[in-house]
């Protein structure tokens, strides 16, 4: 019976697929054949072994239920693997895991399930980008309003938000991609890193079985990778969830209902709350939010994981069985969802109108501030005296605008040209470049990926 969620709530079939026990046992089994074609190739065993060692080791010979049977026997999970293909090699079964410590083959096999995840999380990150890319050309010149510290501020263009969170999701990609070359990293090199038991064909062997397997040898380790490396790919993680949950909890926020300016799809047949029929709840929106925290808690013991006793204890094996399957299924959950939300996002314009407009114009107290200054007034004696206007347009419930117009001083610089041009579609700046910047970088991007 499940009990972690990832095994029934969580993550594709093909993320789980790779971390599912069978596939893990495989990779397992892919090094120790890599491994004979290697020591075959510099003449260590017989290439008839390497053969039939290759030929073997794959789970539909080597058994999951039988290497499960040993490890129970034995209680060293690295060794049931080798007795129970050894078993099926027969007479060549004496050649398998020659020279080899069990974090050779555990490591390097991490780096290929790591290498097949990334791919995962690569294309849907890209596919979050094309349609980030899309929703900001559609909402270039959508103007709402923005708000700091949660108050009304000044506006801006809904193709800002999206142009925003476009660009972090092409640096996710560019920091993917740099990724690889450090963490796509396996090793063979014995008991404490020195080779010694691979003679003096151990850096060849070790280039050998890497190229075997589409991985970069390390230049250096003791009896494992550094977990540095780990650590690294554990915040790349985090880091790709903390931009997902910012986008989540905006549109959280924006989907409240005093609010409603846009909101996640809901379904003909979704059901809101057990208890009143009315609800929309952003639920997609949470669970990205909510999933993310446990995200950042992994981040932590990867870290601990790095300062081991000398060439290495056992504590950070345990961590890692948890924190690598269960990071990267979480995460597969919340970019799937994610793109499902900003798919189908929907969007309420007579509620971006209305909170545009909700101060009676206080959000133009800054542009009447500068128009000020641009017709001759001094800035601070500007900033003083709109701020003064627009606390008395608070406090009365008037239009900022109607206030200014009525003050003697105002009156001597502003003409009603220059009142009639004091809306909030005219003050986004160069919001529209600036989106366009962003949209023509990454269409740049994306070329450069095709070729």
């Amino acid at each position: 019976m499940a009990v972690h969620p990832i095994d029934y709530r969580y993550g594709s079939e093909e993320m789980r697929r790779i971390w599912e026990e069978g596939n893990k046992l495989q990779k397992l089994l892919d090094v120790e054949a890599a491994l004979a074609r290697a020591h075959a190739r510099v003449g260590n065993i017989p290439e008839e072994s390497a053969r039939v060692i290759s030929e073997r080791a794959n789970t539909k010979l080597v058994r999951l239920e039988r290497v499960k049977e040993i490890e129970a026997e034995i209680h060293h999970d690295i060794m049931a693997v080798v007795k129970a293909l050894s078993e099926v090699c027969g007479e060549h079964g004496k050649y398998v895991h020659l020279g080899a410590t069990s974090n050779d083959i555990i490591d390097t096999a991490n780096a290929l399930l790591i290498k097949e995840s990334l791919t995962i999380v690569e294309n849907d990150l890209k596919e979050l980008r094309s349609i980030l890319k899309n929703l900001a050309k559609e909402h270039r010149r959508t103007v709402c309003i923005g708000r700091t510290h949660g108050q009304h501020a000044v506006p801006t263009t809904y193709g800002m938000k999206f142009a925003i969170w476009l660009d972090e999701v092409q640096r996710h990609i560019d920091r993917l991609n740099e990724l690889r070359d450090r963490v796509l990293v396996g090793q063979m090199s014995g008991a404490v890193g020195t080779m010694a038991s691979f003679g003096e064909k151990g850096l060849e062997i070790q280039r050998l079985v890497m190229e075997d397997l589409g991985l970069k040898p390390a230049r250096i380790s003791n009896q494992i990778i550094q977990r540095d490396v780990y650590a690294e790919l554990m915040a790349f993680l985090a880091l790709v969830a903390s931009t997902l949950d910012k986008i989540a909890l905006e549109i959280r926020n924006l989907q409240r209902t005093e609010i409603l300016e846009v909101s996640e799809p809901f379904g003909k047949k979704q059901v809101g709350s057990s208890t009143m029929p009315h609800k929309r709840n952003p639920i997609r929106s949470e669970k990205i939010s909510g999933l993310a925290r446990v995200l950042y808690s992994n981040v932590i013991p990867a870290l601990l994981n790095n300062p081991l006793w000398h060439e290495r204890d056992l504590t950070n094996s345990s961590v890692e069985r948890v924190i690598l399957p269960e990071s990267f299924m979480l995460l597969d959950e919340m970019l799937k969802n994610m793109k499902k939300v900003l798919a189908g996002l929907e969007f309420f314009p007579e509620n971006i109108k209305r909170n545009l407009y909700l101060t009676n114009n206080l959000i133009m107290a800054e542009p009447l501030m500068l128009k000020l200054t641009d017709k001759g007034m001094g800035r601070q004696e500007a900033h003083e005296l709109v701020r003064q206007l627009a606390m008395s347009a608070f406090q009365n419930g008037r239009d900022l605008i109607e206030v200014a117009k009525e003050n003697q001083t105002v009156r001597k610089f502003l003409s009603e040209e220059d009142f009639e041009s004091l809306k909030p579609e005219n003050y986004i700046g160069l919001a529209t470049e600036i989106v366009n910047n962003v949209i023509a970088w990454i269409e740049e991007k994306e070329l450069k990926e095709r070729l």
